[in-house]
């Protein structure tokens, strides 16, 4: 067998680091850049960290600042003709993963026109150029999208959201400066967390793990175990380190997949807007009680990063409940609702639920085989 890593060209890491953007920028005869991003980030001041400096310079950009949460494929088609217009020759997706989705789209698209239509950009679409250059930078430390090939777009017409997988659209550069991630308030923080610690559980456990995405995700398991709460009351350095870790994370599964916890995760967003991380964190554990028996020894190693004392000499299967009970008490710990009737989902919803999750290009991923009717049963504990 063999197995596929992409990564970014260049990434920059530290407090400060968003000070290489403009030479950045100008070592890759880059002339003006769209600057893709949502109004928060704008009103609070985020943004005009970003474009201080790029005035500072006298470098060319303009703002699109209209991207929505779950952004729907009229945003980007919107986010599109402003690219076009502007005469940008590249993108800055500053945010969470909507705005950096948003950009790998308009990316993908302006270099791909006869994807206009946004829709036929869902799995694994046939795109023959790469996007125009992106340069990702988070605001959050959970979704990595600034190291990753995939983005995920709402149809709201169908009221789901469709994931986009392409070597095409990952950013060139990649920028990840936790000045940027401080600000965040408690309940992203949480959120964003969850959603980092989901990459990395699922990733380890992929049917497509191997032993260098393994190492990649312990590495990111362990950093949230041991700082996500601590990030949450303001400590500094415990969320420099979320920061990374979500980029960690971000490296490895963007190459080998995720599994049934996204796959059940996106049809709550797209049906009921539940915030990704915070559905996440609803199935995270669930999601790996199901899975238990299919994850060999390797939920000894998420115990082990959690502080379960003598999580390599118990009984397997003891471990593997550690594991579960650890994801769990945590989720509580950080405030993350833990059933999905906290966002809205009621027993008329199951079935759509159901289908659209196992419909979903991340649940093939997983490593214990689902079927639709254990898929609802799992929504239908959550009640």
């Amino acid at each position: 067998m063999t197995h596929r890593m992409i990564f970014n060209q260049t990434s920059y890491f530290g407090r400060g680091a968003i000070s290489n953007l403009v030479p950045e920028l100008r070592s890759r005869n880059l002339n003006k850049v769209l600057l893709i991003t949502d109004a928060i980030l704008l009103e609070t001041g985020v943004t005009a960290k970003i474009t201080d400096l790029l005035d500072e310079a006298g470098f060319p950009y303009e703002i699109f600042s209209d991207v929505r949460p779950n952004p729907p494929v009229e945003n980007v088609k919107a986010a599109v003709e402003v690219f076009k217009k502007c005469g940008a020759d590249a993108l800055i997706g500053l945010g969470g993963g909507s705005p950096q989705d948003t950009a790998k789209a308009v990316g993908i698209i302006a270099a791909n026109p006869e994807f206009a239509d946004v829709i036929s950009l869902e799995g694994v679409a046939d795109t023959k150029n790469p996007s125009v250059p992106i340069i990702g930078i988070p605001t959050t430390a959970g979704t990595a999208s600034e190291t990753t090939i995939n983005y995920v777009i709402t149809d709201t017409d169908n009221q789901r959201k469709f994931v986009c997988v392409d070597p095409h659209d990952i950013p060139v550069l990649a920028i990840v400066d936790p000045d940027l991630t401080d600000s965040m308030p408690r309940g992203l923080k949480a959120a964003t967390g969850l959603d980092a610690l989901t990459h990395a559980i699922e990733g380890y456990i992929t049917k497509g793990a191997w032993e260098l995405s393994d190492s990649v995700h312990m590495t990111a398991i362990r950093m949230a175990a041991e700082n996500l709460e601590k990030s949450l009351e303001g400590d500094a350095e415990a969320g420099e380190k979320m920061a990374y870790a979500s980029y960690i994370a971000g490296m490895g599964y963007s190459n080998v997949g995720l599994g049934l916890v996204h796959g059940m995760a996106h049809p709550l967003g797209g049906r009921y807007g539940a915030p990704h991380g915070v559905a996440n964190g609803i199935l995270l554990a669930p999601v790996m009680r199901y899975n238990a028996e299919y994850s060999g020894e390797k939920y000894r190693d998420i115990a082990d990063a959690f502080g379960v004392k003598g999580a390599y000499d118990m009984p397997l299967d003891e471990a593997r409940k550690a594991a579960c009970d650890a994801v769990a008490d945590l989720t509580v710990r950080v405030g993350n609702p833990t059933k999905v009737s906290e966002v809205g989902v009621d027993e008329s919803g199951l079935d759509a639920l159901a289908d659209d999750a196992f419909a979903d290009v991340c649940t093939p991923g997983n490593p214990r085989e689902a079927t639709r009717d254990e898929i609802r049963e799992i929504y239908a504990s959550l009640l």
